[in-house]
């Protein structure tokens, strides 16, 4: 039973924001991905910082409740210049950890570069390529409102690329071994 769960798998995938925060859920079936969903929540229309903080608790719960993941990605506050812009985004992060948190389901963390680099092969994209690597990776062709939603998918994408590319837990003695296990890598 535990094999069948490993094989397909839900990754919630969160680029943190206090104006705007970006998600997008993919399906991961053995070694292919697929869309679920991505969007946006906004948070513009709301002055005070508390309440930004309870909406995206509120809406990452919401999310975990219909779409059910098995663990949530995010992208980790970068260091910039402003430290109370960077403040804000470490708290917005952690309430969505929170939220997933509170439903016991297991977070990670990448930094933005380590994100661009597994959906484009380039640490500094800029977000437009992240998100035509992702339409074409994806097949789909609605360009999103905003490219918060495609940064949430590629944290989704990037999560489910290092989790691919670790040998699922499996350590081998030698080569003959490896090569008989992975004969669809070999060329």
């Amino acid at each position: 039973m535990q094999k069948e769960k490993a094989k397909e798998r839900i990754i919630l995938g969160i680029d943190p924001g206090t104006v705007v925060l970006g998600y997008g859920i993919i399906k991961e079936t053995g070694k292919n991905i697929s869309l679920v969903t991505l969007g946006v929540i906004k948070m513009g229309h709301l002055d005070d910082h508390g309440l930004k903080l309870q909406r995206i608790f509120k809406k990452t719960l919401a999310l975990i409740e219909e779409y059910k993941p098995d663990c949530v990605a995010l992208e980790a506050p970068f260091y910039g210049k402003n430290i109370q812009v960077m403040l804000k985004l470490g708290r917005a992060q952690g309430v969505a950890m929170a939220a997933a948190l509170s439903r016991d389901i297991p977070i990670f963390e990448y930094s933005p570069r380590k994100i661009k680099q597994s959906v484009t092969g380039n640490g500094s994209a800029s977000k437009e390529q992240v998100a035509a690597m992702l339409q074409n990776l994806l097949k789909f062709k609605e360009t999103p409102e905003f490219l918060d939603a495609t940064d949430g998918l590629g944290v989704a994408v990037c999560h489910s690329f290092q989790q691919n590319s670790l040998s699922q837990g499996k350590s081998y003695s030698n080569w003959s071994s490896f090569i008989k296990d992975n004969q669809d890598r070999i060329r």
